[in-house]
């Protein structure tokens, strides 16, 4: 059994490449036995599960071809996407899982999650997802038609953008209390969101940063995990 863990892919039809390197992705587990724990940003943006296109069914059908051969697919959200649900997962036998998540692999436990709950500093950014994850605000805008859904999407890239250059490299980053406290009944931690790879020691227990995954430099890093429990965080180079 291979374990398998990546994040902020930000998939969307203006990078075709990207896509291209997830499918590659795919296609090199294969035949691996594996489980595949996509944790948030998968896409650049969901609007909503209703959401359909050409460039998405391909995704589909590869992703249904994985599993079809036996491997196994979660999703957590990010704060990208966090409108996908299960009745897209469904497409291809996908399973949701909750923000925060524990996988026991070998003797030890992996705590998954996004990572941008662990971002306490940025005080604005934790407001605003507390609005729009709220289950009432949610079930609202997911009411809402498709156009202004993407418009709405396109609103908050844009805001996003503009926030970020306006904050310190610190504020976007983990809070040290809340990395040590989602460490405090687990063995392992693993998220992404900050876009920077990374194993860093917390008390003697690592912390593992995934990549975001980078069309600039034709680059992703990525965790692979044993059913022992061992692990690598390895480069993965998207094909041109």
């Amino acid at each position: 059994m291979t374990y398998l863990f990546i994040a902020d892919l930000h998939l969307s039809p203006d990078h075709p490449r990207l896509i291209r390197g997830f499918l590659a992705l795919l296609q090199h587990y294969q035949n691996k036995n594996t489980e595949l724990y996509i944790l948030g940003d998968w896409f650049n943006a969901w609007i909503g599960d209703d959401y359909t296109a050409p460039w998405l069914d391909e995704i589909i059908k590869q992703l249904k071809q994985f599993t079809d051969a036996g491997n196994q697919i979660y999703f957590q959200v990010g704060n990208r996407d966090f409108a996908l649900g299960q009745k897209f997962l469904d497409t291809f036998n996908g399973q949701l899982l909750p923000d925060i998540y524990t996988v026991h692999i070998g003797n030890k436990r992996f705590r998954l999650e996004h990572g941008d709950a662990l971002c306490t500093d940025d005080i604005s950014y934790q407001r605003f997802k507390k609005i729009i994850r709220n289950p009432i605000v949610l079930a609202l805008l997911k009411s809402t038609p498709l156009s202004f859904r993407q418009k709405l999407a396109n609103g908050f890239r844009k805001k996003s953008r503009e926030s970020q250059q306006n904050k310190s490299y610190e504020i976007m980053d983990v809070n040290q209390h809340a990395v040590e406290q989602a460490l405090h009944n687990v063995d392992v931690l693993i998220h992404g969101h900050t876009h920077r790879p990374q194993i860093h020691d917390v008390n003697g227990k690592p912390r593992i940063v995934l990549g975001d995954w980078r069309e600039k430099t034709s680059e992703a890093m990525l965790l692979e995990v044993n059913e022992n429990g061992d692990w690598k965080l390895f480069k993965w180079t998207i094909a041109g």
